[in-house]
C-alpha cells in the first residue's frame, strides 16, 4: 500500500501490475472498485479517465482473528491464529480540487 499512496490511478495500476508480491493483485482489484465507485457515485459526467483520480488515503488495519488448534506430541495442541486485515482505498478527483481552490469568493 505504501508504493502507490498518493499517485495517479493509472500510475498505481502498473505499479501493482508489475510487483511481484501476490497482494499486489488483490490491492490492483481493490482498486479497480474504488475507481468504479466514484465513477457510480460522483456528480462528474464522463469516464475516470477524463478526470485525474489520484490514491487521496491508502491504509492497512488489523482486523479479526480466527483461532484454530493443530495436534502436537504428547497430547498437546498449537495454536494457528489465522489473521485477517481491513484495507481501505479512497480515490479523489484532482481536477475538481483544483477548480474549487481557483474560485475567486
Amino acid at each position: 500500500v505504501d508504493l502507490i499512496r498518493g499517485k495517479k490511478v493509472e500510475e498505481a495500476l502498473v505499479i501493482l501490475k508489475f510487483h511481484k508480491k501476490e497482494s499486489a493483485l488483490k490491492l490492483s482489484k481493490l482498486l479497480l472498485s474504488a475507481v468504479n465507485n466514484w465513477e457510480q457515485k460522483s456528480d462528474q459526467v464522463g469516464a475516470a479517465d477524463d478526470y485525474e483520480l489520484y490514491i487521496k488515503t491508502a491504509f492497512v488495519d488489523p482486523g479479526s482473528i480466527i483461532y484454530r488448534f493443530l495436534p502436537a506430541p504428547q497430547g498437546r495442541a498449537y495454536r494457528v491464529r489465522k489473521r485477517r486485515n481491513h484495507v481501505t482505498i479512497v480515490v479523489a478527483n484532482r481536477v475538481a480540487l483544483e477548480e474549487e481552490a481557483a474560485k475567486p469568493e
